[in-house]
């Protein structure tokens, strides 16, 4: 049963998200404006490329962290992250959490669906009208990782069969198909990818969104295949990058948001970061000690790290 979430101002991460306590707290399935830079170059102050805000809830009898994450249509590992001394299965009754219900949205002038492997999330992008709707997902693990690369809604399904691929035969024992219901992997909708074997879908596994535990695939909670499915037609642009450091800007300051490396394919995170705030021309505009950290913590969620000397301005 969906909980009725508890809600409380958040009061002992103020200084680290400067900017952003103003805005509405919305859940993440919600839509949210945006505005990108007008130059690339330098701070616009009117850009908004960090959208929703974080926010506070109390955790109840008979809670985990996974059901927490679902109410807030988060993936596991964006809640687990914040709170990594908990037991995901018995949270302590009473304790307030820090809900990630906000992010840095990633670089680009896109429409359609942007996917993001290290972060674990899917940007549905209203181009026409600066509006952006954003999904936790699931994705390949290590040895099938999920592909990288510009792709396309190629077919849709309803009720999809699950056609098992040859590497799964024996574990399915021999089994080439499941059909719809709850035992098919695919869940209730099917997006295929122009890409062939790999698609957008459901699951009947709600607890592998925020997780790698697909063949390569995206797996949505059931609710937000739902909601995603009528929003894509066939021919929507899919793009599956992979950028596990994103700077964005709110208010007229600065935001870095740092994930994991979980295909392990930037050997140096600090240079990185610096190579992608000297291409904006904000490196003497950022407090490198809270660019430091950002990236030493992985916290998967929007600092600020906006120098407040007035001298580098």
């Amino acid at each position: 049963m969906k909980k009725f979430p508890i809600l409380l101002p958040i009061t002992f991460i103020n200084l680290l998200l400067v900017g952003l306590f103003h805005s509405s707290l919305l859940a993440g399935n919600g839509a949210f404006t945006y505005r990108l830079p007008t130059l690339p170059y330098g701070i616009d102050i009117q850009a908004i490329t960090v959208i929703g805000a974080p926010q506070t809830y109390i955790v109840q009898k008979d809670d985990t962290l996974l059901d927490i994450a679902r109410d807030f249509d988060l993936g596991f590992s964006e809640i687990q992250i914040l709170h990594k001394d908990l037991d995901p299965w018995v949270p302590p009754e009473g304790l307030e959490l820090i809900i990630p219900t906000f992010w840095v949205l990633p670089e680009g002038k896109w429409d359609g669906i942007v996917i993001n492997i290290p972060e674990m999330r899917l940007y549905l992008f209203f181009k026409k009208i600066s509006m952006v709707k954003t999904f936790p997902i699931g994705i390949g693990v290590t040895e099938n990782f999920t592909p990288v690369g510009r792709f396309h809604i190629k077919e849709k399904r309803v009720s999809p069969t699950w056609h098992i691929p040859l590497s799964l035969l024996e574990k399915y024992e021999g089994r080439k198909s499941i059909p719809p219901g709850p035992d098919n992997s695919l869940g209730s909708h099917w997006l295929g990818l122009s890409i062939r074997g790999y698609g957008i879908h459901g699951t009947n596994f709600p607890w592998a969104v925020g997780r790698l535990v697909t063949h390569g695939c995206i797996r949505l909670y059931p609710e937000d295949i739902v909601s995603l499915y009528p929003l894509v037609p066939v021919g929507t642009p899919v793009h599956i990058i992979y950028e596990p450091v994103k700077i964005g800007f709110k208010d007229g300051r600065i935001f870095v948001e740092v994930h994991e490396d979980i295909y392990h394919r930037v050997p140096d995170f600090f240079q990185f970061t610096l190579k992608r705030l000297g291409g904006k021309g904000i490196k003497n505009l950022v407090d490198f000690e809270k660019v430091k950290e950002a990236i030493d913590q992985r916290r998967g969620i929007p600092i600020d790290i906006t120098s407040d000397f007035d001298d580098v301005r």
